[in-house]
């Protein structure tokens, strides 16, 4: 396959033309993750492959796969256990997102009805079920089982950040510390490991692996505090996708946590009324206090920081078009707005 020139490297580049550039410089490692995906997914069952051809169609922007193979270019080359691994994290990654829409009621993705919307939330479950023993049966052709131990305790670490969103909903006293913990297991952990699995097997001594590891988890802290923003002040048919399933589960955010950590007595106490009794309007009447708050810059500011910070890990590798791009993609996540 013959690759087109990528776009030049003086200028950011942002939204389609960041992905068109990503889809450019990968296009034969991601085809190929493409091929190994489905394979392994192939089903002789047609409900099962009418459920997976539908999903196709709200896996978004393949994050997770590209970062371990532009990680593993940053760090040399990628090779055929990068490309199985990428297909591996993806299908961890819509297992989750099947899941995550079951536990928020969610109608739609990417401007698609969800599993559960199309189907119903048994099918989801299982769904999601099928797609996780399917990674890990996969994984687990390599010739070690160091990757099916090290993505096995990130799944883990994924459920654990989800299970204490559930058990902290209603907790209007969240603070920084937690909601961070939380969005740590549920987010950061598996782009985290998306980005260590590209550098260790590309054969990275330890404090390689480990700075270009934290990139990721640096990334994924910033994409989520940029989602968390999103659902509260972004547009649904920008963003194709339910929003305000936070507030409507009692979910505390950032940018909820700072507007009540700053509020006066008066508008904290009129701020937890509206938090405790969620309606369809509840989102708009926040952003009255939200507004005259300094919160959204404040949670803006946070996820900038963080992706300064992943950047900065990235130093330890050689300058070069892929390390370039990590970059990109880590301010990307909190620029966009869809």
């Amino acid at each position: 396959m013959t690759m087109s020139k990528p776009p030049v490297l003086d200028q950011p580049i942002q939204g389609g033309s960041l992905l068109a550039a990503l889809d450019s410089l990968l296009a034969d490692d991601l085809a190929a993750v493409e091929r190994i995906l489905w394979n392994e997914l192939e089903s002789d069952q047609p409900c099962v492959k009418d459920i997976l051809q539908h999903a196709t169609r709200f896996r978004g922007k393949r994050l997770r796969p590209i970062l371990v193979l532009l990680s593993a270019r940053a760090c040399g080359e990628v090779n055929e256990t990068h490309r199985l691994l990428a297909a591996v994290v993806e299908m961890i990654h819509i297992a989750t997102l099947v899941h995550d829409d079951v536990l928020d009621e969610a109608s739609t993705r990417r401007h698609v009805a969800t599993v559960n919307a199309r189907w119903n939330n048994e099918t989801s479950v299982l769904f999601g079920d099928y797609l996780f023993t399917h990674a890990f049966h996969l994984a687990s052709e390599l010739p070690t089982s160091h990757a099916c131990r090290i993505i096995g305790r990130a799944t883990n670490k994924v459920c654990e950040g989800e299970l204490t969103q559930i058990h902290e909903r209603g907790n209007l006293d969240l603070n920084e510390e937690t909601y961070f913990k939380i969005i740590n297991g549920k987010t950061a952990e598996l782009t985290a490991v998306s980005a260590y699995l590209g550098a260790h097997y590309a054969d990275q001594p330890v404090e390689v692996v480990n700075a270009v590891e934290a990139y990721g988890r640096k990334l994924g802290l910033a994409f989520q505090i940029a989602d968390d923003l999103l659902d509260i002040v972004g547009v649904e048919k920008k963003t194709g996708k339910t929003l305000g399933s936070d507030l409507k589960k009692q979910k505390l955010t950032l940018p909820i946590i700072r507007l009540l950590a700053t509020a006066t007595p008066a508008d904290a106490a009129s701020i937890r009324d509206l938090l405790s009794h969620p309606e369809d309007e509840t989102a708009g009447q926040l952003r009255e206090y939200l507004h005259k708050s300094d919160a959204l810059e404040y949670t803006s500011q946070t996820a900038h920081k963080l992706v300064e910070e992943a950047c900065e890990h990235l130093n330890v590798l050689p300058a070069s078009q892929a390390r370039h791009w990590l970059c990109e993609i880590a301010r990307f996540s909190v620029e966009r707005s869809f």
